[in-house]
């Protein structure tokens, strides 16, 4: 069965404060409808309904200190518990021992020794890769397994022919930001429907979005809550779009839902995962942490 996981950077499960919560601010009427009138909070999970389950599940895997990008990132596309193993949580961007474990053992690389076709959708600009050649950036974790797996990222050509989308789902960040006048740009619905067109092309694939995690460390609530209110748009076009297989949300480690603060919290994550319903109670079964989503992912997949 085909698992399109997409990750939201950043997001906990938090109270139902909107002083400090854009989730429970922002208008989500798609996410609300599948929750049945819930909001993506902390006291709407676990949910078991007829097209969504949503659990709360552990972003620290037992390990003491604020989870952290990198090692979370590994754990979600291995199953390991690197900060165990290290005996810390670690992060933005991975560290040496970190990245050792983002080889074969990551999902991209399993699935690609299985011969099963699987991809991140997302589409990087050139100064990104002039970046990595240069030596000064440094590949997060997701685009590090992709890459160690022997992958193709995707770049402007994709874009462009519509085999990929911006890291911003619509596009418009390549026109506003990157300066290029011609790039497509969709409406949020569209850009949904476009998600699930190409992701029917996979087995596996994963669309990393980190623009929530930004918004959280800089504490913008309009920038938080509009970006959540687009998100929203995007699923609706997604689910409208959707034939086959299951869809999997969820993230790293808590942030954007407690702007009180700049730092990383302690809050559960969401693991929303939307399908069939037989599907979705085998998939989240005994699902109580990171460590359990690379599983779950590889038994759908594999069948």
């Amino acid at each position: 069965m085909r698992v399109l996981f997409i990750f939201l950077d950043g997001i906990g499960l938090g109270g139902n404060n909107p002083a400090i919560n854009p989730f429970a601010r922002a208008d989500m009427p798609n996410l609300n409808t599948l929750l049945d009138g819930r909001s993506l909070l902390k006291d709407a999970a676990p949910f078991y309904g007829e097209h969504a389950t949503l659990l709360a599940i552990d972003p620290a895997v037992g390990v003491s200190g604020l989870p952290q990008s990198a090692t979370g990132q590994g754990i979600l596309v291995t199953g390991i518990n690197i900060p165990a193993e290290l005996g810390y949580h670690y992060g933005p961007k991975p560290n040496r021992e970190v990245a050792a474990y983002l080889n074969d053992s990551t999902l991209f690389s399993r699935f690609a020794k299985e011969g099963k076709k699987t991809a991140l959708l997302n589409a990087y600009p050139p100064r990104y890769f002039q970046g990595i050649d240069s030596g000064k950036r440094l590949y997060s974790s997701i685009p590090l397994a992709v890459t160690n797996a022997g992958l193709l990222l995707f770049r402007q050509d994709a874009l462009y022919a519509g085999h990929a989308l911006s890291a911003d789902f619509t596009g418009e960040g390549w026109r506003n930001m990157l300066g290029f006048s011609d790039s497509p740009v969709l409406d949020p619905q569209q850009a949904g429907r476009r998600l699930a067109t190409l992701a029917k092309e996979y087995d596996f694939s994963l669309f990393e979005y980190w623009a929530s995690d930004y918004a959280g460390h800089k504490q913008q609530m309009e920038t938080a809550a509009g970006l959540m209110e687009t998100f929203d748009s995007v699923l609706g076009g997604l689910i409208e779009a959707w034939e086959d297989g299951l869809i999997l949300i969820t993230s790293d480690h808590g942030n954007m839902e407690d702007l009180s603060t700049r730092k990383h919290t302690d809050a559960d994550v969401p693991a929303l995962v939307i399908g069939d319903k037989a599907a979705r109670d085998k998939f989240t079964q005994d699902m109580e942490d990171l460590t359990d989503i690379a599983p779950a992912i590889w038994r759908t997949v594999m069948g």
